[in-house]
């Protein structure tokens, strides 16, 4: 077992003011791995400190500068992909088979992806008289999500650096460890002290004061839409701008004459990828009431076709959720389905075969959903997946869009131009269409209770990016 017991600010390994400590537990064996210092607001306000004095000289680096340290920092990323999948698996569960392309590799592709986004900060953009430039939006709270914790690390401190704001960064308490790594990095290529300052602590008790801080210019949050709500009331009175990536109760809409084998399977499989544990999964699948039994059929296969067990086995397709407390959460939800008189066709809340111990959960699919029934209306983030009838591709629009969420969606048709024709109907931030998946390339960001702001691609940088107007005579 590790113990992580400083933490990353200014540029140096800072022992703790008052030493706190908090086990972080492997969730398939319900074993401590790993100990890791907790932040106070001492240890806030000097890594807001540290990020407000080296903002001024790292904000007017140029564009070429700041490339050439991100394309520094993702090739040791990738020196170190093995061990950030290790960690990763470790701490959350996934299995180590997937980890390295599920939850490293695609993080390292896209923080790559930065360097050339940097120099669209040096764009000047003139006309009539008005000169339109960027700069740097300036100190940045970012707080990580434990779900796919390097990713989601990445998608915030990758435009971030581009932008040349400085952060202080926490992960989240089940899974800090990569952050750890992050920070053994950017001291190995030379980031400019107080550029990154890592503080892992406990949400509720820290969060706060990171959102409400004077000096913290911009907020940059993943989690629960509960927990968004409360970053944005800490922000609020200081007016700071605040990205959101919250909630999701995404819909799929099969349309009857689509590729249905193909379209079922590519529902099911998004939904168990991470043991449901994604925010965008598809986790509504409406389907044509004159298919709906075929559908439940190829559901049911797909479901049972998942390895459950030790993420360290090369067999397994499937691990542990994320937490004891995360499994106790997903069980409740089945349960709940159970008795609001959804069908249960396959899983349930019993352990899987073979397993005594860790937070597993079964792959579990429900028919003869209500769209009214909480399974259908509430985020259970685990490998839960509601079937949905529909009469008419009218009726499937508005179930679709029935829902406090707007995060993605995806429809699957006979061809492209059907499937685009629903995809402009349904009010989300994402919608994949034919099969597609999940591009950093493209924006991400959700509608309604799913947040705001955009995270990925360009449009994920100007989240840290303060317009100028500059108007000549």
């Amino acid at each position: 077992m590790k113990t992580y017991n400083k933490f990353y600010i200014n540029g140096q390994w800072l022992s703790p003011v008052n030493e706190q400590f908090r086990e972080v537990v492997n969730p398939a064996t319900n074993q401590i791995c790993a100990r890791t210092v907790m932040a106070s607001k001492k240890e806030v306000n000097l890594a807001v400190a540290a990020a407000k004095a080296a903002f001024p000289q790292w904000s007017q680096t140029s564009a070429q500068y700041r490339s050439d340290l991100i394309n520094s920092i993702a090739d040791e990323m990738q020196q170190r992909s093995e061990e950030l999948s290790e960690v990763i698996t470790m701490t959350m569960g996934c299995p180590l088979n997937l980890s390295l392309e599920i939850q490293v590799q695609g993080a390292i592709d896209a923080f790559r992806s930065y360097a050339q986004h940097a120099f669209l900060m040096e764009e000047i953009d003139e006309k009539n008289g008005i000169i339109i430039s960027k700069e740097a939006a300036g100190v940045c709270a970012l707080i990580s999500p434990w779900n796919y914790p390097l990713s989601q690390l990445v998608g915030k401190i990758a435009p971030a650096l581009a932008a040349g704001c400085t952060m202080v960064v926490k992960p989240a308490e089940q899974t800090p460890l990569q952050d750890f790594i992050m920070a053994e990095i950017f001291a190995k290529v030379g980031l400019p002290a107080g550029v990154f300052n890592l503080i892992p602590g406990v949400g509720t008790e820290i969060g706060p004061i990171m959102c409400s801080h004077a000096d913290v210019d911009m907020i940059s949050f993943t989690g629960s839409t509960r927990a968004g709500i409360k970053v944005s009331e800490s922000a609020s009175p200081s007016v700071k701008r605040v990205c959101l990536e919250l909630g999701g109760k995404s819909p799929l809409i099969i349309t009857e004459d689509a590729d249905f084998s193909a379209a079922v399977r590519y529902g099911v499989e998004d939904v168990m990828i991470n043991t449901g544990q994604t925010c965008n999964a598809l986790t509504r699948m409406l389907v044509p009431q004159s298919r709906y039994k075929e559908a439940v059929l190829i559901a049911k296969a797909v479901a049972e076709e998942n390895v459950v067990g030790d993420p360290l086995d090369n067999n397994v397709s499937m691990g542990p959720m994320s937490s004891m407390g995360q499994r106790d959460t997903v069980l409740n939800y089945i349960q709940q389905g159970i008795n609001e008189g959804a069908r249960l066709v396959t899983g349930g809340i019993e352990l899987p075969e073979t397993i005594t111990t860790g937070a597993y959960v079964r792959p579990t699919i429900f028919a003869d959903v209500d769209n009214n029934m909480s399974i259908a209306r509430e985020e259970i983030f685990g490998p839960v997946l509601c079937l949905i009838p529909y009469q008419d591709i009218n009726q499937a629009i508005d179930i679709a869009n029935d829902t406090v969420f707007g995060l993605s969606s995806a429809v699957y048709a006979a061809d492209t131009a059907s499937a685009l024709n629903i995809a402009r109907r349904i009010r989300s931030g994402q919608c994949y269409i034919q099969g597609a998946y999940f591009n950093t390339n493209a924006p991400f960001g959700g509608y309604k209770q799913s947040g705001n702001g955009r995270e990925w691609g360009e449009e994920g940088l100007m989240e840290y990016v303060e317009i100028k107007t500059v108007i000549a005579p």
